[in-house]
């Protein structure tokens, strides 16, 4: 442990930790039914596939489905870049740790915490790599049970049995999705470290506010909201 590493930066480290462990634990896992853009959209998903199993011609299913697999593996090559940036900076770790010293606003660090510092940049951005991976790779699951579903007419039944499954797969994978780009918003408060443990405290804690504000009090999620009852309402009135 360096000589320089004070109580205020462990509180900091613990603190960023959590918040970042708290927030994915709360979001993916304990808001179930609960008005949140990515719950709503766990429906939509439902929707689509129910509305997939009913269409003859499924070319526009498949566009949509490769547009968000792009997605992955563009945050999947730039995390790379990100990490082979961050390894290749230890060569110059020296150098780097003398300039950033040399701001104003920096705190002053031993070399030592300096590169634990980038060492938790480097974790973050391996754990986004990780993230991202997954989610291609459960995106290849779910174009198997899309492949496989079967052609209309499906008994309506049998259409909320696999539209449900089919969701749920497809809302695995854009769940592992979120967490590598989760990983993004808190290496940005990572980064803040330099400054200082305090900054990082509050930077985290900015993060978490602007992720919790995007789920659940953006205008997204409204007009999202809305036409997730829609369906809901809809799907009800059929089944009437």
């Amino acid at each position: 442990m360096p000589a320089d590493v004070t109580t205020l930066d462990i509180i900091a480290f613990v603190w960023f930790v959590g918040s970042w462990v708290g927030f994915t634990i709360t979001q993916d896992h304990l808001l179930t039914g609960r008005n949140v853009l990515n719950q709503h959209l766990r429906i939509v998903r439902r929707h689509w596939i129910e509305r997939m199993l009913e269409r003859d011609n499924r070319i526009i299913d498949s566009q949509l489905f490769g547009h968000t697999m792009h997605s992955c593996t563009f945050f999947a090559s730039t995390n790379m870049l990100v990490l082979a940036g961050l390894i290749g900076s230890f060569g110059a770790a020296e150098r780097a740790q003398q300039f950033v010293s040399g701001l104003s606003f920096a705190v002053q660090t031993s070399p030592q915490l300096f590169e634990i510092k980038m060492l938790l940049m480097v974790v973050i951005f391996t754990f986004g790599f990780f993230k991202f991976t997954w989610a291609l790779r459960q995106y290849n699951y779910c174009c198997a049970l899309i492949g496989s579903a079967p052609m209309p007419p499906v008994p309506p039944e049998d259409r909320k049995v696999i539209a449900q499954s089919i969701g749920e797969a497809l809302t695995l994978a854009i769940t592992a999705l979120n967490g590598g780009i989760r990983a993004y918003y808190f290496a940005l408060a990572a980064l803040v470290w330099v400054i200082g443990p305090i900054p990082l405290i509050a930077a985290s804690s900015g993060v978490v506010l602007v992720l919790t504000r995007r789920q659940a009090f953006s205008a997204t999620e409204k007009v999202i909201r809305a036409q997730t009852q829609w369906l809901e309402r809809n799907d009800s009135t059929k089944m009437k």
